[in-house]
């Protein structure tokens, strides 16, 4: 009995390492996707606490998402924010003060009258 043909085997497919241009553009849509939805849960957890937004803040987390979602950042001048972050400090420090008042709207809660003993 000869072989006619030679073993033949199957390597595994091994996934060629990402180059860091990869990581780098994969790393910004992680953090572009974290922004936006930071901006969007700020905006649900008002809305489900009746916690009215100024028309200011509302056209805030508007217009943040939508640049966001348009140019992968929501300020243009490098001295305002990180060069890697998708927010400038200012717009990052708005965003908490949205948060934390739609959150004190959550912790209020409803509030006892004085006429009950």
């Amino acid at each position: 009995m000869t072989r006619t043909r030679g073993l033949q085997t199957t390597k595994p497919l091994q996934a060629k390492a990402p180059s860091p241009t990869d990581r780098i553009k994969a790393q910004k849509k992680v953090m572009q996707a974290a922004t936006i939805r930071a901006l969007e849960k700020a905006r649900r957890i008002a809305a489900e606490q009746g916690v009215t937004l100024s028309e200011w803040e509302t056209d805030f987390i508007d217009g943040v998402t939508e640049r966001v979602k348009t140019y992968g950042r929501a300020f243009a001048d490098p001295d305002k924010g990180a060069m890697n972050g998708t927010l400038s400090l200012r717009q990052g420090m708005k965003l908490r003060e949205i948060r934390k008042k739609a959150q004190k709207g959550k912790q209020a809660g409803p509030k006892p009258d004085k006429d009950e003993p």
